[in-house]
């Protein structure tokens, strides 16, 4: 009986969820490919280290933007030990400017991302400043769109999703459910009107920014300290009253964010810790999902007669709901949804082991702790 009731409100929550993803994918926004010229300065800014093997590829695409009239380009190379800087210099094209930096120990309570983009905005002379990720590979249309969807909404940021390139298993298993997660979850037409910074979902991949907001809200200062910096800074716009939108980029952007198995788990495990406000809010989140989509899964299989068929709902929901943003996000789509559960569970493993190693101290990404220093 108990697992039947586990299982029922697990289903019940699985088919409610669907329903949500249904309908905000119905209104989800995703920047134009043709829209008009865009006039006034833009600024593209990237932070990169140790990035050798992507950053030609995402310069070259950035400096390939079509309906820009005036684009500049920055590149932090921040203390990389391999050819990044090299390899940025050796691109000639003169709206292309390359700094160094990140050899010195970060300032107090600074983490290395913000503290890279703050450096970045620094420099800047656009009225519109773009944070890009060295790994991201732009459309040619893909800033003159978002810029526009940012000024015809009255937006002041704008975060368009890339589609997450995914090969290895592991990668199949987790990546999606980043585009999964907020599409199904937050209502995002509510997300935009809203000014609850709870409402907020955000990618640092690919982030577009007013710079007049940006600067008059303390830019990347405000989020210094945050692993998840970028979902911070969209909380920042709108505690500080302005609009701000996620929106469908993979049309426009695509990145793969990690390669081998172990990179994905030290990915994700710098961060998770920090995602859910909390040991309280990460137990309560994962819990949801453990009873939303898995407790379905196991009484499909291990239940029988009705405690069998009210999992099957709830799995059918599940993968429903997977499926239809892997659709909608150019992810892959077939048989990867069916594994919805097995994808939930790994999930909520590299959350455990995240909680690990950040009360063990042993977080660090590409050479750095992911706790500021005070």
């Amino acid at each position: 009986m108990v697992i039947r009731k586990l299982a029922a409100a697990g289903a019940l929550t699985a088919v409610g969820i669907a329903i949500h993803t249904a309908i905000n994918l119905r209104y989800l926004r995703s920047p134009a490919n043709n829209g008009p010229r865009v006039n006034e300065q833009v600024s593209v800014l990237i932070p990169a280290r140790n990035e050798a093997e992507h950053i030609a590829t995402t310069v070259r695409s950035i400096l390939a933007q079509k309906g820009i009239a005036n684009l500049e380009v920055i590149v932090l190379d921040d203390g990389s030990t391999d050819d990044t800087a090299a390899i940025v210099a050796a691109i000639d094209d003169p709206r292309l400017q390359l700094i160094t930096g990140g050899d010195a120990p970060l300032p107090a309570g600074w983490l290395g991302k913000p503290w890279a983009c703050a450096r970045l905005a620094e420099l800047a002379s656009g009225s519109v400043l773009v944070f890009v990720d060295a790994d991201v590979t732009l459309e040619p249309e893909a800033v003159r769109g978002t810029v526009e969807l940012l000024r015809e909404q009255g937006f002041a940021l704008v975060s368009p999703y890339p589609r997450q390139i995914a090969v290895t298993w592991l990668e199949r298993l987790v990546q999606p459910l980043i585009a999964w997660s907020w599409s199904a979850t937050v209502p995002l037409r509510l997300a935009e009107r809203s000014s609850r910074p709870s409402l907020s979902a955000a990618n640092g991949q690919f982030i577009v920014i007013d710079a007049q907001v940006y600067r008059s809200l303390g830019g990347h200062e405000v989020v210094a300290n945050e692993v998840i910096e970028d979902v911070a800074l969209m909380r920042a716009v709108k505690v500080f009253g302005q609009k701000a939108a996620t929106v469908d980029g993979s049309k426009i952007a695509s990145c793969r964010m990690y390669g081998a198995s172990t990179e994905v788990v030290d990915g994700y495990t710098k961060s998770l810790w920090s995602a859910f406000n909390g040991p309280a809010g990460s137990v309560a989140v994962n819990g949801l999902l453990l009873t939303a989509y898995v407790a379905p899964a196991v009484a499909m299989v291990a239940g029988r007669g009705k405690t069998r068929a009210i999992g099957a709902v709830g799995y059918a929901a599940g993968v429903t709901s997977r499926a239809l943003v892997a659709n909608r996000t150019g992810e892959r789509t077939w048989p990867d949804a069916l594994a919805h559960p097995v994808s939930v569970t790994a999930f909520c493993g590299l959350n455990v082991l995240s909680w690990s190693r950040h009360l063990r101290g042993t977080n660090t990404w590409k050479g750095r702790p992911v706790t500021a220093v005070n």
